[in-house]
């Protein structure tokens, strides 16, 4: 049997919660780094904190540098087989340099160039494509194009062939966001190559899955099936905005129909379940009518959020910023959020909350007005 060179290392402290430092403790830690074996009572501290401390930190990424670099990128980047997409991943500052926004959730900005194709390929990771400018790409997801504009928001859930084709003259830019970090880290992940362009040039205005789904409150009687994830492939910018405005507009005529005063709020949905869009992520999007502000609340889990419209301030924690269109930001596990706005702020946000609820180990708290 080959020996292995223990990556363990035990250290002996002082500390008054450790056991004295004697020579016979030495040699109990090497037996233990030999053996690969990790006492409780020197790592309890990291392992159970009162409370969650994620190694992920607040952050915040501006638009105005990331579009930008997308387009440098677009110059000298080839999209095709390799990296196959034109994609740069958010890296939190704490995570050691992962392509990771979070532990669990993985967002970057894709960009393609005029008349470019981004090859077919399928993957076991959930995904989805958020359009804060722009139109002009069609997503073709098993052979039914989905146009993306600005606003929409269009699910993908995994092992589905999909590619995009860019059919205007001018380049795109959207945010994708994944469960890439939860794969990787349960080693679950599958990937498969598909052709080099997409298998149809097409470019309805309304794709099949919307043709057959995109009908509130009706659904076909050929698919009574609930489905894990969601087969509407668009949810368009109307409807969101639409079903923002009019619980506003709700709120002003008496209606306790807001999470919060001023703050309006919906979440993405399968039209089989009312769940949500897909089994590790959920999505959402929040309007702030004109000189609002959140309570500060609190959740297990980690989101991340872009400004789709207006600006205001954001703080996580201790960490504040004044933020604007297109403008990312992540808000790790338990760190509290609070946002406020004089002129209207609409956001977009994606979480991993799915995945806590079903291992019931979701919590939330948020302080009441005037706590």
């Amino acid at each position: 049997m080959t020996p292995v060179t223990s990556p363990v290392r035990i250290q002996a402290t002082d500390a008054s919660d450790q056991p004295e430092r004697t020579p016979q403790l030495e040699d109990l830690y090497r037996s233990f780094e030999h053996q690969l074996l990790v006492p409780l009572w020197t790592e309890i501290g990291e392992l159970m904190p009162p409370s969650p401390s994620s190694r992920a930190v607040p952050h915040l990424w501006r638009w105005q540098r990331l579009r930008p670099a997308a387009a440098r990128a677009g110059e000298l980047i080839p999209v095709g087989r390799g990296g196959e997409r034109r994609a740069m991943a958010l890296a939190n500052p704490g995570l050691g340099g992962q392509p990771f926004a979070t532990p669990t959730l993985w967002a970057a900005i894709q960009y393609l160039n005029p008349n470019e194709d981004a090859p077919v390929h399928r993957h076991t990771q959930h995904a989805f494509r958020f359009v804060v400018e722009g139109e002009g790409v069609w997503t073709v997801v098993n052979g039914d194009p989905v146009a993306m504009r600005r606003g929409d928001f269009l699910p993908q859930a995994g092992w589905n062939w999909h590619g995009h084709h860019n059919r205007s003259g001018h380049a795109m830019a959207w945010i994708d966001g994944l469960d890439i970090p939860f794969q990787h880290y349960t080693g679950a992940t599958f990937f498969e190559f598909g052709p080099d362009e997409v298998e149809t040039r097409e470019a309805p205005d309304r794709s099949r899955s919307e043709r057959l789904w995109a009908h509130p409150g009706l659904r076909p009687l050929t698919r009574l099936r609930p489905t894990p994830s969601t087969p509407l492939l668009a949810y368009r910018w109307e409807y969101t905005d639409r079903a923002l405005s009019e619980q506003l507009a709700l709120e002003a005529e008496g209606e306790p129909v807001t999470v919060e005063p001023g703050h309006a709020a919906v979440r993405y949905t399968n039209p089989t379940t009312g769940g949500d869009v897909l089994t590790t992520l959920r999505c959402e999007f929040h309007r702030l009518a004109p000189d609002t502000g959140t309570a500060p609340r609190q959740e297990v889990g980690s989101s991340v959020f872009q400004v789709f419209d207006g600006t205001g301030e954001v703080t996580v924690g201790n960490t504040s910023w004044t933020v604007e269109r297109g403008d990312l930001f992540v808000v790790p596990s338990w760190q509290p959020l609070v946002l406020a706005t004089e002129d209207g702020l609409d956001l977009f946000r994606f979480t991993d909350a799915p995945i806590f609820e079903r291992l019931h180990l979701d919590r939330s708290h948020q302080e009441r007005p005037g706590a």
